[in-house]
């Protein structure tokens, strides 16, 4: 699933397309994805102009001068994809339909935006854009790791008397928003944390030095346009290229990247997921 990186990188790629113009014609092809469409959405989208393109965590928020906001989530399979952008921000003309393209934005600038989700477990739903962050979906959610409001004394309470394992608690949405299993891999190895350590008996000098680690990997991701292992694809089709940096994710049995060691990565399942590390380095 697309994390924290990937949907900024599709939220960058569709702002030139999107934000500032109106959609002329929403053509919606299906009831539902993981739940069903609201009512009329193509008609509640139709003729209105999207003001602000954001993103929340692993939603992408789109605010219609109508008062509600579009929420986007990509699910496991879902893409956003643009074509005949005037600006000349895509190269790539409208192709062909597909049989998952479910929803498709005609924008007045030329630009086609379509949704395309093999999976179909994305989702899409509109909401009052003053009350967005009521939403159930949005209203549970910790702070975005980029901004002010995740800092190193939030994660030390976060922490505390935690005895849950550390990368359980960093994937906890309510801890903090958008991280998923690859960053979190990505920043406890950098910070030499074993993911199976006791979040509630690392030491404070530890847990602080982690806020700047996590924003350094997700910053990193997303230049490099997101981390492309099976479906992800940016905005104009292209692949992102993080996964060619991962020092852990993914590299069991390797040799360790770090500096003077000669650990090789391995790997636990931790509820139900994979976890990398170096058991030579992360403690």
């Amino acid at each position: 699933m697309p994390e924290l990186p990937e949907v900024e990188t599709v939220r960058r790629g569709l702002t030139p397309a999107m934000q500032g113009t109106v959609i002329t014609q929403a053509d919606v092809n299906r009831p539902d994805l993981r739940w069903p469409f609201p009512e009329r959405m193509a008609d509640r989208l139709t003729g209105k102009r999207v003001m602000q393109l954001r993103r929340r965590s692993k939603y992408i928020l789109a605010d219609l001068d109508s008062g509600e906001t579009l929420l986007i989530h990509l699910g496991m399979s879902g893409r956003m994809l643009v074509s005949g952008d005037p600006l000349g921000q895509f190269v790539h003309a409208h192709p062909a339909p597909e049989k998952h393209d479910h929803v498709v934005l005609h924008m007045a600038n030329g630009a086609r935006i379509t949704f395309n989700d093999p999976r179909r477990f994305g989702a899409m739903d509109l909401l009052e854009t003053d009350k967005a962050e009521t939403h159930k979906l949005l209203a549970v959610l910790g702070p975005e790791p980029l901004g002010n409001d995740f800092h190193e004394e939030h994660l030390i309470q976060a922490f505390k008397n935690k005895n849950s394992p550390v990368k359980s608690v960093l994937l906890d949405q309510r801890i903090v928003s958008g991280l998923g299993n690859i960053y979190v891999c990505e920043a406890l190895f950098r910070a030499k944390i074993h993911p199976a350590r006791k979040a509630g008996r690392i030491g404070k000098n530890r847990v602080k030095s982690l806020v700047p680690i996590i924003r350094d990997v997700l910053g990193e991701a997303i230049e490099a346009g997101g981390s492309s292992l099976r479906d992800f694809r940016q905005a104009d089709g292209e692949l992102g290229y993080f996964q060619h940096c991962f020092d852990a994710y993914g590299r069991e049995g390797a040799q360790c990247r770090a500096t003077d060691c000669r650990g090789v990565i391995s790997r636990i399942v931790q509820s139900g997921r994979s976890s990398f590390y170096c058991p030579q380095c992360q403690r």
